[in-house]
């Protein structure tokens, strides 16, 4: 079983050939809860940076109810809640065998693609609460308990497992969960301070991702897409779950060799993170999946 879980403790192919092209991977760092009017207030050096040099959109849209569960089932599987089922944090109806998260999808379609992820909401990686969304077939799955070891603990354990993998292994595709700014959204019922410091630790998170890939030996051989954006906003006390603009409106963040720098023609859609990413890694996407996503970023093929 590939699936660790440490609650209490704390046709497709891949792009780089033998032709000398650089070998395709993408990093996707999923921030719970972000309401991007206030991100744009908080200091975040290392968002920052990675907005400079890459594509952003603080106008992109999230699914409709803005719950987690709808949200970063859109996000991951490319597909709107009429597909994949899910309209609460329940996760009932959920329909992963049709619409599996992209790294499912990936696994699917060739099993030499090495695939990551860490999270520490339980639901996404754990059969609770009607999960998992995350399913058996990533490769490496760790799985941390933000109730059990609060969110803030959790989210730094899972950013330096994900820092250890990112070094010392071969990933293809990873996806790292942060989930503590959402907790202390709905904790405080407040916009401010608690929740704009939790943002700062979060960038601060996304840092050491970053440059734990920046870091890995074979580096100046890899083409990364890093790819950061959020479930979904927020209204001024903290809730979440209707569909105004402060609720519904999300950020879109790519960065790397291969993305266009500056800003979307349109405002992107969370299904677009998915379908982008397997774009990236040189799947072609097949009709018959049905992903209401679209490529947002990346510099057209020659």
């Amino acid at each position: 079983m590939k699936r660790l879980v440490l609650a209490a403790a704390a046709s497709a192919v891949l792009a780089a050939c033998g032709d000398g092209s650089l070998d395709k991977k993408v990093l996707l760092i999923g921030l719970d809860g972000i309401r991007v009017d206030v991100l744009a207030e908080v200091p975040t050096p290392h968002l920052d940076s990675l907005i400079g040099a890459g594509l952003f959109s603080d106008a992109a849209q999230t699914a409709d109810p803005t719950w987690s569960g709808p949200c970063w089932s859109s996000m991951l599987t490319g597909v709107w809640p009429e597909k994949h089922g899910v309209y609460s944090n329940r996760f009932e109806g959920k329909n992963y065998t049709t619409y599996p998260d992209f790294l499912t999808r990936l696994e699917q379609l060739d099993t030499a693609f090495n695939t990551f992820a860490v999270v520490d909401w339980l639901p996404l990686g754990w059969e609770v609460s009607g999960g998992p969304l995350l399913s058996d077939a990533i490769d490496r799955l760790l799985v941390f308990s933000g109730d059990q070891l609060g969110y803030a603990d959790a989210d730094s354990v899972s950013v330096l497992a994900a820092v250890e993998y990112l070094e010392t292994a071969d990933p293809d595709a990873a996806f790292v969960y942060i989930g503590n700014v959402d907790e202390v959204g709905h904790a405080t019922s407040t916009l401010a301070p608690e929740y704009r410091a939790a943002m700062e630790v979060a960038d601060a998170h996304v840092g050491a991702l970053v440059a734990a890939v920046r870091r890995r030996p074979t580096y100046a051989n890899e083409d990364w897409l890093i790819l950061v954006s959020t479930d979904h906003g927020r209204t001024d006390d903290g809730g979440h779950g209707g569909y105004s603009p402060q609720e519904a409106t999300i950020f879109y963040l790519a960065a790397g060799p291969s993305v266009v720098r500056g800003a979307p023609a349109e405002p992107p859609g969370v299904v677009d993170v998915a379908v982008t990413a397997l774009v990236h890694l040189g799947v072609e996407i097949d009709p018959a999946w049905q992903l209401d996503g679209k490529v947002v970023g990346l510099a057209s093929k020659p």
